[in-house]
């Protein structure tokens, strides 16, 4: 019996590594693609290159000026996940903590936003960055990047908040502290896993945000981001597929660093938002 379960997990393990390896093929492509000569990686059918050519790299981060892109998308990507980070804490915080008038009825209309695909809210949100002057800006991007209600990360916030014990915050006010003292200095330390599951879903979607950035820099091509750079690889006749696969290995590299360092967390805040 103890060696039929031993096999039954061995087999399992392996059908999960193959899934796995399926999985992760098309990236394991586009790096080993990065390497290759435009004309091998047209017309070759082997996807291992027969020569590293790092030119493909050079070209994208100077030629496609990427080095200038990365600064925009490292500017935009921080600055939004640090006001998102910020905004849905506080939000997750009076909802899951204090009882007002009407906190069903907003927490309905937050899970109701959910519903709205972000590109039939385009037109408005470009309206209203423009009338705030801040087109062709990077704190326009940053500013339309963190709007939104961010449903997800708020229901995380307040259900997690929900669940701590009401003492704490009792014995905070007996310290003198107050509401906002209470949220910074007793209730945001403790909740790091949502912290980190919001850092890491908000880092990947804002990184690889392309429709935003899009409309927002159409006429001020230097501020564009990663996403909207790779755009500079298609040319009216031809596609530099080879420069076009060492771009993306360069905008995915800082995801899987992200994803790596935080995963601990990542899991932790997911797992806990189940049990809640």
């Amino acid at each position: 019996m103890i060696i039929t379960s031993k096999i039954v997990k061995y087999i399992i393990h392996f059908i999960l590594l193959l899934i796995g390896l399926i999985w992760i093929f098309p990236f394991i492509w586009m790096v080993l693609g990065s390497f290759r000569s435009n004309t091998d990686f047209i017309v070759s059918g082997n996807p291992i290159p027969s020569e590293l050519n790092w030119d493909n790299y050079t070209r994208a981060w100077v030629d496609a000026n990427f080095s200038g892109y990365f600064v925009n998308t490292v500017i935009m990507t921080v600055a939004t996940v640090a006001i998102v980070v910020l905004l849905c804490a506080l939000t997750g915080y009076a909802l899951g903590r204090v009882d007002f008038p009407g906190k069903k009825t907003i927490l309905a209309i937050v899970v109701g936003i959910m519903f709205i695909p972000k590109g039939y809210t385009i037109i408005p949100l470009y309206e209203l960055v423009d009338q705030l002057g801040l087109t062709n800006s990077l704190f326009g991007i940053i500013l339309a990047e963190s709007s939104g209600a961010h449903t997800l990360f708020v229901l995380l916030f307040t259900s997690y908040f929900a669940t701590l014990p009401k003492e704490m915050e009792e014995a905070a006010i007996m310290d003198g502290c107050g509401f906002v003292r209470t949220f910074f200095s007793v209730m945001l330390p403790l909740a790091k896993p949502i912290i980190a599951t919001t850092v890491i879903m908000q880092f990947i979607w804002t990184w690889s945000s392309f429709l935003v950035p899009t409309v927002l820099t159409i006429s001020k091509p230097e501020l564009r981001t990663l996403a909207v750079g790779m755009q500079n690889f298609v040319g009216q006749y031809s596609t530099d597929w080879a420069g076009m696969a060492a771009g993306a290995t360069i905008s995915l590299l800082p995801v899987l660093i992200v994803f790596i360092l935080m995963q601990r967390y990542f899991i932790e805040g997911v797992a806990g938002a189940i049990k809640q």
